[in-house]
């Protein structure tokens, strides 16, 4: 089945790129909708109707909630789901949201307050993770290695952050420089790949760069996996997973994942997997 689908983004990078030069070999017409003119909010949706679907990516996650909240209203077909997005969006509603689903996620408490974050170090204990409740791309996120400088880092979060920014998570410090990127469409596990920090920086972020490998097949991944597409529904998702000595936990999900790394670690052929995904829903 054909169709013409709007890829939502505020730019064409190299993964947008790819998606629509794939699209007309899988009989798929897919064009660009610049996310930041779409004026979106009347009920028949004028600046995107004449698409079959729209295919969310927004580096924003923020942006990209609302975009996705906006096309459904108007009966378009949207991937990924805005439900999806907005738990993707807010970390510490993922983390419940999967927690209550029985998915293994990182240990966390939440940090609203100097007296939150001075309770949280004492039941934690350093080293720990300090991260923004709303964010993405390893941007604000904090290792704090030891008591001593602790006080002085919440400083820049009191003094810096506004309202919602001023949010925040801390947990354990469970990664030894790896974490495992799994690529979902669908239901399915496309591709996994293990990335190592690189460069003196402790964070193991594909957005940053760090080195990756393939994964071999491994049930506890898949476990977890199945976990959090059962809870969040289908759709095209970049799982982060951190090993502990218990098995696999969540770290992050992205809504609109970069897949630059992951491809090219397993030589998977992601935008096919994407475009064939785009044409069942259509379907």
């Amino acid at each position: 089945m054909g169709g013409k689908v709007a890829i939502v983004a505020d730019r064409i990078g190299w993964e947008e790129r790819l998606l629509i030069k794939s699209a007309p070999d899988l009989g798929l017409q897919i064009e660009w909708a610049n996310d930041e003119s779409l004026c979106l909010g009347h009920a028949d949706a004028p600046s995107i109707n004449a698409y079959d679907a729209v295919l969310i990516r927004s580096r924003s996650y923020t942006r990209g909630g609302l975009l996705a909240t906006l096309a459904e209203s108007a009966g378009m077909p949207t991937l990924n789901s805005a439900a999806a997005i907005h738990a993707c969006e807010n970390k510490l509603e993922l983390r419940t949201l999967l927690r209550d689903a029985g998915v293994p996620v990182a240990d966390f408490r939440l940090v609203l307050s100097r007296r939150d974050f001075e309770r949280a170090l004492d039941e934690l204990h350093v080293p720990v993770v300090l991260k923004p409740v709303f964010g993405g791309m390893g941007k604000r996120v904090t290792l704090i290695r030891d008591a001593d400088t602790a006080q002085s880092v919440y400083d820049y979060v009191e003094d810096l952050g506004h309202g919602f920014e001023q949010a925040a998570l801390v947990e354990p410090y469970l990664a030894d420089g790896t974490s495992v990127r799994c690529f979902v469409v669908g239901r399915e596990l496309i591709a996994a790949a293990e990335f190592e920090s690189a460069g003196g920086d402790w964070r193991s972020n594909a957005a940053l760069g760090n080195q990756s490998r393939a994964l071999a097949h491994d049930p506890d991944v898949m476990k977890v996996v199945d976990g959090v597409v059962d809870r969040l529904g289908p759709g095209i998702y970049g799982i982060d997973l951190f090993r502990t000595a218990h098995g696999p936990v969540v770290n992050e999900v992205n809504h609109a994942p970069a897949f630059r790394a992951v491809a090219t670690a397993t030589d998977a052929d992601i935008p096919a997997s994407i475009v064939r995904y785009v044409q069942e829903t259509l379907a």
